[in-house]
Parts: structure tokens; C-alpha cells; sequence
């Protein structure tokens, strides 16, 4: 059997693992978003999660913190930014998430992708990787383009034993919206996975998308074929303008760790609840597993929507965390 499929098999029993583990254990992070450097290369015009000066959080904080998350029991753990890739013991993170048995992810804007890297990172046992890309050429508001990008995207076809998924994007002043077609055709023409991101704005928040959007929306849902029925109704409604009625876990089963070691609800929530990852416990999931967040018929970001899925059907949102199960 290739490499290649060996390591596809091992991935979806991890996957298996994670959803089964997931329904039936409430009180761990099923998805965390970690920034080892704020420091990015790009500047696109939408972005506030990034700088140009930072410096690489120190490898024996990084890794004390990846210790932490597995004593929460975390599913997955990929790392965010500014631009992750800039950071030089990258590899050693993502070894150190898989030693856990978590499983390991990326987002990069993709630019430092040469083979070499891609190696390393298959050789470091990363299992996922995204990027987000804005438009089919560079311009004002965007340098994740099509045209700078295809080279490392033929590399990540012949070369990545982890799953790739391209984000093509719609909205946050994105002047063309039928680029978001060509790049999820590019995409899907290579084997990876296709989504569509809705951009939110400063807060997080969305803004309906006009009728040309609206058409290369369709398009791209139609290209990416996923059955993921939940998602592609979280999706329609934002795209409409309509707020979702759903419970987010924010804080529980998702958690976006800054680079200061913070724990948030999320990129576009910073401040809340504002708890240091090393002193972050049980009873902080099962408190924010249990609160309701105000912010959340109008949020656009799809992974906490994701990472909440499972808990859909279960416990109200009332402030009130449901009594531990007593084994």
C-alpha cells in the first residue's frame, strides 16, 4: 500500500476517533487555534490579526503551552497567525502536538510552501493544511492570489501526504467575487478540498453579499460538494444577511490561544474570557460551555461553528453548566 494511503487510513481513524470522543465527552476542546508569532509577511486590507515586528514566541513556551492543551484533552490543535511558517521550530510544534496524540494542523498563506518545507511538515506528522485564497491577481486588498500561489499549490499535490483544503473567499472588499470560482476550480482540478469563506468584518461579523457574490457563492458550494448540511445552512443564511440561532462553545469546545498565552472565544472576541491558557481548567470549559455569547447570530467565523456542531441537540445555554456525569 502507498505511503500516501497508509497515512490517509490512519488519518480517518483519528478522525473517527475525535467524533466519537466528541459526542460523548462534553468537557474537552474539540478544535484549538493557536498563534505562535503575530508577525505576518502580508498586509491584506481586511486582516486584524496580524503586525509586521513580532517575534517568535520562545520554543519552551510554545511547548508548554501544547502540553496544556493536551492536559484538556484538546482533538485538534492547528496553528494560526500572522504567518505560522515564519516561526523556525515550526516542525518541533507540530511533532510535539502529534506526541500528544492530538491532531495537527495548519494555516498559512502558503508563500514559504517550497518542497523542502512540505516535507518537513509531512515528516512532522501535520495533518491538515489551509489556505485562503483572495483573488485570482495581487492587488490593494489582497496578495493571496491565484497567480502567486499555483506553483506552491502543484508542489502540495505532488508532495503532501497531509489533507490539503483551498478557502476561496467572498466579501471584506474583495472586488472580483467570480475569482472565488477559478480559485475553488483550481483547487478541485488538484485533488484538494473546497470551501467558501465568507469574510467578516472588523467584529467578526457579517455583511450580506450582493448578487454577483451571491452567484459565485452558489458556484463554489456546488465545485466543493460537501455534504456537510449544517455548515451549508450556517453558510446560506450569512450569505442572505440572516442571523443563525445556534449555541456556540466558545471557550469550551473551540479556544483561539494569542500569542500572549490568552485564552478567547475567538480571533474577532479577544478579551473573552481573557484567561491565561496555564491556569485554564475544567471548570473554565464547562462555565463558557454554558454561556451564551451575544455575538453569535451574526458571527461569520465557520470553525467555531464547526467545533459546536456536536453539541447542538444538547444543554441549553442558560449560564447554568450541566452537573459532571459521575463515573
Amino acid at each position: 500500500m502507498p505511503f500516501r494511503s497508509i497515512s490517509s487510513f490512519g488519518r480517518r481513524y483519528r478522525e473517527a476517533r475525535m467524533v466519537l470522543h466528541g459526542v460523548f465527552d462534553r468537557w474537552h476542546p474539540v478544535l484549538v487555534h493557536i498563534v505562535p508569532i503575530r508577525r505576518c509577511n502580508l498586509a491584506c486590507a481586511y486582516c486584524n490579526e496580524y503586525d509586521a515586528v513580532s517575534d517568535p514566541l520562545p520554543l519552551d513556551e510554545m511547548l508548554r503551552r501544547i502540553d496544556k492543551l493536551a492536559e484538556l484533552g484538546s482533538s485538534v490543535v492547528a496553528f494560526s497567525g500572522g504567518e505560522p511558517m515564519l516561526h523556525p521550530e515550526l516542525y518541533t510544534m507540530v511533532r510535539r502536538i502529534r506526541a500528544h496524540g492530538m491532531m495537527a494542523g495548519l494555516i498559512t498563506n502558503g508563500y514559504y510552501l517550497t518542497k523542502e518545507r512540505i516535507e518537513k511538515l509531512n515528516d512532522a506528522g501535520l495533518e491538515y493544511l489551509q489556505i485562503s485564497i483572495d483573488n485570482v491577481n495581487p492587488d490593494e486588498v489582497s496578495q493571496k492570489s491565484l497567480k502567486v500561489l499555483d506553483r506552491r499549490l502543484v508542489d502540495l499535490h505532488r508532495y503532501a501526504r497531509f489533507v490539503v483544503s483551498i478557502n476561496s473567499v467572498i466579501g471584506g472588499g474583495i472586488r472580483h467575487p467570480e475569482d472565488a470560482v477559478t480559485v475553488a476550480k483550481r483547487a478541485a482540478s488538484l485533488g484538494f478540498a473546497v470551501s467558501c469563506g465568507i469574510i467578516h468584518d472588523g467584529h467578526g461579523a457579517l455583511k450580506p453579499l450582493s448578487q454577483a457574490e451571491l452567484r459565485a457563492y452558489e458556484e463554489v458550494k456546488r465545485i466543493g460538494k460537501t455534504g456537510y448540511a449544517m455548515i451549508h445552512t450556517f453558510q446560506d443564511n450569512l450569505a442572505h444577511g440572516r442571523p443563525n440561532t445556534w449555541k456556540c462553545r466558545a471557550g469550551a469546545r473551540y479556544l483561539y490561544i494569542c500569542e500572549d498565552g490568552l485564552v478567547h472565544y475567538c480571533s474577532q472576541q479577544r478579551g473573552y474570557p481573557g484567561i491565561p491558557l496555564a491556569s485554564y481548567t475544567k471548570e473554565d470549559l464547562r462555565r463558557e460551555y454554558a454561556t451564551p455569547k451575544p455575538c453569535a447570530p451574526l458571527c461569520t467565523i465557520a470553525c467555531v461553528h464547526r467545533a459546536s456542531t456536536m453539541d447542538f441537540w444538547r444543554d441549553p445555554q442558560d449560564g447554568q453548566a450541566p452537573a459532571p456525569v459521575q463515573t
